[in-house]
């Protein structure tokens, strides 16, 4: 990553000469001869450090104060440079909010050693102690600076799906440790190329067009690799995890995997940041649709007009429960929320055409658990397989629920509202 530095100086040939000194150490360097352009700029260019002559008649600590009160979430380091080597001046100007104060004549070395300095120790503070990755302000400020840039980018969003459930299952340190795996994964495959956090389990990079895609399938292909080394064995020969006791509510959570949104300017204008996030975020969380890691590059394509077709909402819900007074008491209390409903007694009575995006389902009695049979034989039906299945059951073993091909196992007693905000929370997922 490129450095950015503002000199904010009204001397144009001292300006310049720092400028070609802090080139050569390869950072980027922006000029601002008047304090009014420099405030612009630091909004604008999100420099990393600014230095700033005393140059001005404005005193030099009112200027520093302003900077940090107008820019409290950039907070770039700020180095003083100044003709005067006098005790007081440094104190006024480092207890005004500068990081550093030099005396002119500066030595070009020493200037140089000093500025990197600054500069390290600011990204420093900007790493994320787990994966030694750069924070989300950082990963931000670069994806902002590369778009204003005039080069050609693709920028990636990777993002481990069930993160937070396999933490509260598998704890700190192991999440700690699938966050550093990832990461490691990415530097390896993107080589030269930016990548940072933007959250907990989610990361940033940038690369050219040419190489995104292949990187999307290093990625992938080393993820599922490592990611079967973070299970117990019986989990993973499950395939899935489950977060609560027999007694108690609880759903399938499916085995991590990694979802990455694509997006270029090599076909398309990108105006700016909140543009290109929006887009990242979309592109993601169309490939996390997926089960598996997968990868969407978000390609500009030529349609015609009526060529997109718009599905209507499915608010489909199919009951399958034996207790009269019950199913009709969840009948009458899904069409109030809105709900299409059907009330069946058994599978004969299903429409060949009739696809429903919910199904509550009971399990059966202890002798014969007729409904886990039910959603097995639903679930290898192409009528239902994308349907979300609710199994309630007096019977309370979540393993062989879940286990069956079910969503959600809901035991019995339950609370009418309580399974209608399931309801509503996988008929969103379906239509999603």
């Amino acid at each position: 990553m490129q450095e950015a530095v503002l000199i904010i100086d009204n001397r144009k040939e001292q300006a310049l000469k720092n400028k070609r000194i802090l080139e050569n150490a390869n950072a980027e360097v922006f000029i601002a001869s008047q304090t009014e352009t420099a405030f612009m700029k630091i909004v604008d260019k999100e420099p990393d450090l600014v230095i700033i002559s005393d140059s001005f008649s404005e005193n030099i600590s009112d200027i520093i104060q302003k900077i940090r009160k107008h820019n409290i979430n950039l907070r770039p380091v700020i180095i003083v440079l100044s003709k005067s080597s006098h005790i007081q001046d440094k104190i006024n100007t480092l207890n005004s909010g500068a990081d550093d104060f030099i005396s002119e004549p500066i030595v070009p070395d020493e200037f140089t050693a000093r500025i990197q300095a600054h500069l390290r120790r600011h990204f420093e503070t900007e790493t994320d102690s787990v994966t030694g990755l750069l924070n989300q302000k950082i990963s931000f400020r670069y994806l902002k600076r590369t778009i204003n840039s005039s080069k050609i980018w693709a920028a990636m969003l990777i993002g481990i799906n069930n993160f937070n459930q396999y933490r509260e299952i598998y704890g700190e340190l192991a999440s700690d440790k699938m966050k550093q795996t990832l990461g490691a994964i990415a530097k390896t495959a993107l080589e030269d190329d930016f990548v940072g956090m933007t959250a907990d389990g989610e990361f940033l990079a940038i690369t050219t067009p040419f190489k995104a895609e292949t990187v999307a399938k290093i990625l992938v292909n080393g993820f599922n690799t490592a990611s079967k080394k973070f299970y117990s064995e019986e989990d993973s020969e499950k395939g899935y995890i489950t977060l609560f006791g027999d007694d108690t509510p609880g759903r399938k959570i499916n085995l991590v995997s990694i979802s990455i949104g694509i997006i270029s300017n090599e076909n398309r204008k990108i105006t700016g940041l909140k543009q290109a996030l929006h887009s990242l975020i979309t592109v993601k969380n169309i490939a996390e649709q997926n089960k598996s890691s997968s990868y969407i590059y978000d390609r500009p394509k030529i349609t015609a007009e009526n060529s997109v077709e718009i599905k209507d909402y499915n608010a489909k819900l199919l009951i399958f429960e034996p207790d009269y007074a019950l199913s009709f008491l969840l009948e009458t209390s899904a069409k109030m929320r809105g709900f299409e409903v059907m009330t069946i007694n058994s599978e004969d009575e299903i429409p060949d055409n009739y696809m429903p995006s919910v199904i509550i389902l009971d399990a059966g009695d202890s002798d014969d658990l007729k409904g886990i049979e039910i959603c097995r034989n639903f679930k290898k039906n192409t009528q239902f397989q994308n349907s979300h299945i609710i199994m309630t059951s007096v019977v309370h073993d979540k393993e062989s629920v879940l286990s069956s091909g079910a969503d959600l196992y809901l035991p019995k007693p339950y609370e009418i509202s309580f399974i209608f905000e399931w309801v509503e929370r996988l008929m969103n997922k379906y239509n999603n």
